[in-house]
């Protein structure tokens, strides 16, 4: 069975509704980046921070997976899919993709700031005052400018297996997410999907000039007629 490694970022979720948190002008709903996704805003003003995720949070909870999402699951039938993405939400597990490793963290869960390890699925908002079993304080599992990215190695090595590489809604500019199609195989195909591509396709790289609910349909067809 094809190993299949699936490198996804916002733009798929931005077509369930998820808005994309840096707008046009480089802020985040309003805020500087490093006010709200930074462990100097968290230490400056924890319950701004708290506030913007409670909210990232409750729109998640409302929004669906969409054409995206479950066109992703369909090629589990005929190949060993892992999808490696840089978005916290969960739609991809809601839409049934069975393995998903979440490079920047989880909105739906919260961890300690005594204990990195002690992490617990959570839904509801997170209140200054809402302690571990430390008497810490929770915080968003959510890996923030400034902090290392525990699951790059473990993704590096999934695209390391890879025989295809499909990479959807992310530009592969914000590192070091966008390094991982450089630990697949040479003889791995990739292909983009990107309604706004800002590369050129070569004898390897195949550009899809759709956005991902066009896109994505429109590849795992043409995958899965593979002979």
């Amino acid at each position: 069975m094809e190993k299949i490694v699936v490198l996804t970022g916002a733009g798929i979720s931005a077509e369930s509704g998820i808005k994309t948190f840096r707008d046009a002008d480089g802020l985040w709903e309003g805020h500087d980046v490093m006010e709200v996704a930074s462990p100097i805003g968290w230490q400056n003003n924890m319950e701004m921070v708290l506030d913007f995720y409670n909210q990232r949070r409750r729109q998640l909870l409302k929004v669906q997976p969409n054409e995206a999402h479950h066109a992703l699951v369909r090629l589990q039938d005929k190949f060993d899919v892992e999808i490696i993405t840089q978005n916290i939400d969960d739609l991809h597990e809601r839409a049934g993709s069975s393995k998903v490793t979440h490079l920047h963290g989880e909105l739906l869960k919260a961890r300690s700031t005594f204990d990195d390890d002690l992490v617990m699925d959570w839904k509801k908002d997170i209140s200054v005052g809402d302690f571990c079993e430390h008497n810490h304080q929770l915080r968003p599992h959510v890996v923030w400018f400034g902090e290392a990215v525990p699951m790059f190695q473990k993704s590096a090595e999934i695209a390391s297996t890879a025989d295809i590489i499909i990479v959807i809604g992310t530009s592969m500019q914000v590192y070091p997410a966008a390094s991982l199609v450089d630990f697949a195989p040479r003889h791995a195909p990739i292909y983009f999907i990107d309604p706004n591509p800002n590369i050129q396709e070569s004898s390897r790289l195949k550009i899809i000039n759709d956005k991902a609910v066009i896109g994505v349909p429109k590849l795992v067809e043409t995958l899965l007629q593979k002979e």
